[in-house]
């Protein structure tokens, strides 16, 4: 009896001890790869910086308007032309203009054209007061039409001396500053135009420039122009 009992209990335990266990990979005794800090910290989990951050790449998605004239730039000296109080087509230079002055000059896409005519020039002459007395001795309008529809255009929207219409029929001026806006795809024949914008000129040079994109109409009005001084 003895012995029977002494062969079983040593089946018994071998076995159990032939029984494999299951394997862990949490297990320290088969790998500490995943439970030692010193090897986790060393696991290569967290994604690396891009090369080129979010906020560098939303920038250069995005167009910058610029022009060739820029805040502390010296205007050029283009020849303008205008029909006087005498009513005499005359010409004159931007630095007799401006020199010794504080100008402000606003340029618009075309004559008699609806956002020019209904908003931009107008808040011009409904503001040259205020302007004037913040100092500034004239206000100029400048397009890229002759000097005969610019006093056309002038009469049609009863402007008397609150503003000078000046004619840069020949893109002389537009072109030197690096205004110039192409729309001779549209239909209704525009050609090569000016971009809108207003600027303030001291003594020739630009202190303030409220560039467009384009004809659009956000940020040159003679309210922003107010705001600046």
């Amino acid at each position: 009896m003895a012995a029977t009992t002494a062969v079983s209990f040593t089946l018994s335990k071998l076995l159990k001890s032939s029984t494999p266990k299951p394997l862990s990979l949490l297990s320290p005794k088969k790998s500490n790869l995943f439970t030692s800090s010193s090897h986790f910290s060393a696991l290569p989990l967290k994604f690396k910086q891009p090369l080129h951050p979010l906020h560098s790449l939303k920038h250069s998605t995005i167009s910058r308007i610029s022009a060739t004239i820029s805040v502390g730039d010296k205007l050029p000296n283009s020849t303008l032309s205008y029909f006087d109080s005498s009513d005499e087509l005359k010409t004159l230079l931007i630095s007799d203009l401006t020199n010794g002055k504080k100008v402000v000059l606003l340029a618009v896409p075309g004559a008699f054209t609806p956002t020019c005519s209904q908003k931009h020039l107008p808040g011009f002459v409904e503001k040259s007061k205020e302007l004037k007395s913040k100092g500034v001795d004239t206000i100029a309008c400048i397009s890229v039409n002759d000097a005969f529809v610019m006093k056309s255009w002038k009469e049609n929207l009863g402007i008397n001396d609150e503003v000078m219409m000046l004619s840069d029929g020949n893109l002389e001026f537009t072109k030197a500053i690096g205004c110039e806006l192409d729309l001779s795809d549209k239909p209704v024949g525009l050609g090569i135009r000016s971009r809108r914008y207003s600027m303030l000129v001291e003594d020739g040079v630009v202190k303030i420039l409220n560039l467009e994109e384009g004809g659009a109409f956000n940020v040159s009005s003679a309210e922003d122009i107010l705001k600046a001084l």
